[in-house]
């Protein structure tokens, strides 16, 4: 039978090559103002070629990807324009007291009367 030859990943390959995709985002992100870089849509190209370099460059050196030193050469690209891109927690706060009270008492209202139409329908039950 035919023997399948299989090629071990050259690590060092790949991670000699991995910094000429990193200065080539960081030379179209110099195109996006710095303030939109937490804006996807702004750079969603040039983050789609960063990522299929970093695929190329694997692949090139028989690697898988993503691989641990991808995934940590990314993450410091991720540290170098994204840092301070962080998702913004809604504050719940309370409604004012007048509202909180409305909303809690027309359900305490509507109950008591459903319940006093029950009560006096049930006792005329011989009108009805």
């Amino acid at each position: 039978g035919a023997r399948q030859q299989t090629e071990l990943c050259n690590e060092s390959l790949m991670l000699e090559k991995l910094p000429a995709c990193g200065r080539s985002f960081e030379e179209m992100m110099k195109k996006v103002d710095s303030k939109k870089w937490c804006n996807l849509t702004e750079f969603i190209m040039y983050y789609d070629n960063f990522t299929q370099c970093t695929e190329r460059e694997a692949n090139n050196a028989s690697c898988f990807w993503p691989n641990p030193l991808t995934e940590g050469f990314i993450t410091g690209i991720h540290k170098q324009f994204f840092s301070n891109c962080t998702s913004e927690k809604v504050h719940w706060e309370d409604p004012p007291d007048e509202i909180l009270i409305t909303l809690i008492l027309i359900p305490v209202m509507l109950t008591c009367a459903m319940i006093t139409l029950v009560v006096w329908c049930s006792k005329r039950s011989d009108i009805l």
